[in-house]
Order: structure tokens, then sequence, then C-alpha cells
């Protein structure tokens, strides 16, 4: 690792502050709207997403919850006990299980105002188009160094 100047060291410190504050705010965000709906971070954004999105198998949900699919089968598992979403498979591919909104998971997304991403979204929207793309060209840099830093071992999306 290169030594930083004390300057840049200063600069790379508050960057991780606001992107501590980001993850940290945006995971509070979550757990309040889902606690006010009686559900668990992770059951709301399941049910924000099948809202959203429509139905997905397993594995499109894994891969767009950064989680493996042992982790969305409990999470479903649960969910569907609950009554909120059921397992529909595939007419065309009877392997696939596709996931899918109950009446009751339908009505309690309905009722939750605005997915907690729509807040970052709205914040997002702030930046001008060229600030945008800057912050996309670096964002995507940051995450993959990270990645190669980290392995393929680590990435939370792996499936077993």
């Amino acid at each position: 690792m290169i030594p930083l100047s004390p300057e840049v060291k200063g600069d790379v410190d508050r960057i991780l502050e606001a992107i501590i504050y980001l993850y940290t705010e945006g995971r509070r965000v979550t757990k309040e709207f889902a606690r006010r709906a009686n559900l668990t971070g992770p059951q709301l954004t399941v049910i924000k997403m099948l809202e959203q999105i429509g139905d997905l198998s397993l594995s499109e949900l894994s891969d767009r919850i950064r989680a493996q699919n042992s982790t969305v089968t409990g999470i479903i598992d649960r969910m569907e006990r609950e009554g909120l979403v059921v397992r529909e498979r595939s007419t065309s591919d009877r392997r696939v299980v596709h996931i899918k909104l109950t009446e009751k998971g339908e009505r309690i997304a309905a009722e939750i105002p605005v997915e907690p991403m729509e807040i970052f979204r709205g914040a997002l929207s702030s930046l001008s188009p060229q600030e945008t793309r800057e912050l996309l060209k670096i964002s995507t840099k940051l995450a993959n160094q990270v990645q190669k830093i980290v392995g393929p071992g680590m990435n939370g999306a792996a499936k077993e």
C-alpha cells in the first residue's frame, strides 16, 4: 500500500466516513420500515423487489440482493409460512421455481410508502449528469479494487 500524505489521508478518511454513513443509514431506514410492517430487513427488501420487478427465480433474487441461495431460501421459507410469498414452478423449465407475492404480500408492499433505496435514488438525482457518470466510474473502480483485495471467496453473491 502506498503511504498517503496527511492531506490525502484526511480526504480518504472523510470519504470512508461518508460511505459508512450511507451504509448505516440505509440499514437503519430499512430496519425502521421493516419494523413498521412487522418484517425483517431482508423480507422488506424481497417484498419491495418483487413488487417493483415482479416474479423472480430464487437465483435471480439471490443475485439481486447479493446473498447466497441458501440464505435466500431461509428468508423465502419464513415469508411463505407467513403467507407473504408463494413458490411457483416455471411452466417453461420445471427446474426453475419463481417467487411470487401473495395478496397479503402485495398489500404490505403497497402500504410501505417508499422502498428504502428510493431515498438514495432521490439523493443521487440531485447530481448533475456529469457528476453521476463520475460517481459511477469511481464507485465501479472502488468496487473492483475491493473485489481484488477480498477475492472471489468473499463475494456475498457466491452460490453454494
